[in-house]
């Protein structure tokens, strides 16, 4: 196996942490964001969506969403699961996985691609150009100062968001709240403490 990455980038971060929890070391190859490499020939070779994370299997197959890596990456190396142990836990990080995905990450890339003037055109990842719409800079936002109340709601029941157990939904919130706070210039208020109390619970789950 071989992944392509780009350290620091949102959605590299969400398999780092991955991989980083369970332990995995994989031949990597740096794809890098800044210069735009992504949409250089040689890379869209390899991954035409022109996106990073991508994991290129044995059999030269190749998985660029970060929930399928995740996902083909735990079936690999089992030992110390993210994705749940039972059916009920495994529905519940994917459920929340894919709360994360669509109701922060895509408000903090919002704000971030929208507002940011490198992104002109850019305002989509993959080879398309895309216009910009700065009023959602400010939706992003918005929508950020409620996605990270829903999850201080729910944390306030449970110590993780999948359950009992840290997961790769935690994962995924750890990553979004970073992105946030350098994307789109927000982090979570203080007020949210079941927020704030579980990032550092997360995080010494995540150090092992």
């Amino acid at each position: 196996m071989k992944l392509y990455t780009f350290d620091g980038a949102p959605n590299p971060a969400r398999i780092a942490m991955f991989m980083q929890y369970k332990g995995i070391t994989l031949e990597t190859t740096q794809v890098n964001l800044g210069t735009e490499e992504q949409l250089g020939d040689a890379y869209r070779a390899i991954v035409p969506e022109a996106t990073v994370p991508a994991l290129i299997l044995d059999d030269g197959s190749v998985l660029c969403a970060v929930i399928a890596i995740a996902h083909y990456l735990e079936s690999q190396f089992p030992e110390r699961p993210l994705l749940g142990q039972s059916a009920e836990e495994r529905a519940q990080v994917l459920n929340w996985n894919h709360r994360l995905f669509s109701e922060i990450f895509a408000a903090a890339a919002d704000a971030f691609r929208n507002g940011h003037p490198h992104y002109v055109d850019r305002a989509l990842p993959g080879p398309d150009n895309v216009a910009q719409l700065p009023e959602l800079v400010e939706r992003g936002r918005t929508r950020l100062i409620a996605g990270f109340a829903m999850t201080n709601e729910r944390l306030a029941d449970s110590p993780f968001l999948a359950g009992d157990n840290f997961s790769f939904a935690d994962i995924d919130l750890l990553a979004a709240i970073d992105f946030a706070k350098w994307g789109a210039r927000l982090s979570p208020d203080e007020s949210l403490t079941d927020l704030h109390r579980w990032r550092g619970d997360a995080k010494a789950a995540l150090a092992g």
